[in-house]
């Protein structure tokens, strides 16, 4: 019980990689997509639950988001079409979200990978676009997310650079 949510978050690492596979919006993709959506939520609930909560947990919770995102932007950029700008601004998150694990590492000689609550409303807002995508403008949901990443970018580099606490 001692490793359950690592052994979640090792799972959604396997999951995200296994969703390279099946064709983008089919039942499996789906199936594969929402598992590791939940299995993110699981993970930290119940590391917090049950007092198991650790360094090297939450670690492998934050790759095992990146890949998750990461596989997932893979299968789905090629299936939306994405305006130049949004392009740009998106390119412009991951700059700051880089120069933020830069800047943590410089700062602290350790990797730094917060879990704010305004990463968690990005994540989440991430995670639900391919669910909803076929009922709400694109456009809104490309500005809206963008929105929330860039204001949750700038908020952890802050957090970074200021040591504060309340993350």
């Amino acid at each position: 019980m001692k490793n359950i949510a690592n052994y979640i978050s090792i799972s959604r690492i396997i999951m995200s990689i296994a969703l390279l596979i099946p064709k983008t919006f089919s039942i499996t993709f789906y199936m594969i997509y929402i598992y590791c959506g939940l299995s993110d939520m699981l993970d930290g609930f119940l590391a917090r639950k049950y007092k198991i909560t650790s360094e090297l947990g939450a670690k492998i919770d934050s790759i095992a988001d990146m890949i998750f995102v990461f596989v997932s932007v893979l299968k789905i950029i090629p299936f939306i079409e994405i305006s130049i700008a949004i392009y740009i601004w998106i390119i412009i998150v991951v700059l700051i979200k880089v120069f933020n694990i830069i800047l943590g590492y410089i700062q602290y000689k350790k990797l730094i990978l917060l879990h704010t609550v305004a990463n968690k409303i990005t994540g989440f807002v991430l995670f639900i676009i391919p669910l909803i995508i076929g009922f709400i403008d694109i456009k809104i949901l490309e500005v809206l997310m963008c929105s929330i990443a860039t204001f949750a970018a700038i908020q952890e580099g802050f957090y970074i650079t200021t040591n504060c606490e309340n993350k």
